[in-house]
């Protein structure tokens, strides 16, 4: 059974490479500044302790006040598991970095919720509309859509 690693106890070892780079932790996930996204999670994919080499979803939420990117990671190796997000404050133009260069899996998903929730993806090699099509007005999964 795959373990799931504790966001609090994983939110202190990335403070220990990265001090500024957590928001927020619980027992569940680690909420990261946005820009430290991607340094977090190289950290995170790269270190022996977690080597977090599988990206099994991505997806996003709308809360009026930010949009929420979720990523739920996997290291098939050590079979364990965590919850990672990270936070847009922008509604008129949010943008996050991609982390497509880390997880090939990642592309996919971000262009998915680029088209639905309307946050862009910065460094992403294809962003493009995947569900909807080219010249739809609007991003139907925000909360403000009409």
């Amino acid at each position: 059974m795959t373990v799931s690693l504790s966001g609090t106890e994983v939110a202190k070892q990335i403070a220990s490479q990265f001090p500024e780079a957590i928001a927020e932790s619980s027992n569940q996930a680690v909420v990261v500044k946005t820009e430290y996204l991607l340094k977090v999670a190289e950290f995170l994919k790269n270190s022996p302790d977690f080597d977090f080499n599988y990206l099994n979803d991505m997806t996003a939420a709308d809360y009026y006040d930010y949009f929420e990117v979720v990523f739920q990671l996997s290291s098939l190796n050590l079979n364990h598991k965590l919850m990672l997000k990270t936070r847009c404050y922008e509604r008129l133009k949010p943008a996050v970095p991609s982390v497509c260069c880390l997880w090939r899996g990642a592309e996919l998903m971000e262009r998915e919720i680029y088209d639905l929730m309307g946050i862009t993806f910065t460094g992403h090699p294809n962003l493009k509309r995947i569900v909807l099509w080219e010249g739809f007005q609007g991003h139907p999964l925000r909360k403000d859509y009409l």
